[in-house]
């Protein structure tokens, strides 16, 4: 699990060095040697950090061999992380991110005060 778990850091950090799959690949081959990933997984991982995609519950239990209730339960109650457009997203805000809000709030209650017709 985790020569996986390096594996997907370093196919990561080639896919924001711009590399391509095979080069990803043939420099996994030479870091890991025998411990590798296979090539088919390796386009996968490269495939899913340079499209952005955010790990599923069903693809982190299938990885972890956990049923789907644990891992969902593991990421929703002990990690906080909640689904927003498909995304798991923390669910506690920073004192910085409430701050922004509260003055875009009051900036907005100040500019419909002034004009009625804002919204």
């Amino acid at each position: 699990m985790e020569k996986t778990l390096k594996q997907r850091y370093a196919i990561q950090f080639c896919v924001k060095l711009k590399k391509t799959p095979l080069e990803t690949f043939e420099m996994l081959q030479e870091a890991f040697g025998d411990d590798c990933l296979s090539k088919s997984q390796s386009n996968r991982w490269h495939k899913m950090f340079r499209d952005d995609h955010r790990m599923s519950v069903r693809l982190m239990s299938e990885l972890l061999n956990l049923p789907k209730t644990v891992v969902h339960e593991i990421v929703s109650e002990d990690l906080a992380m909640r689904k927003i457009c498909a995304k798991l997203v923390p669910r506690v805000l920073t004192d910085l991110q409430k701050q922004h809000r509260v003055e875009v709030c009051a900036e907005l209650q100040h500019l419909c005060a002034d004009d009625p017709d804002f919204l």
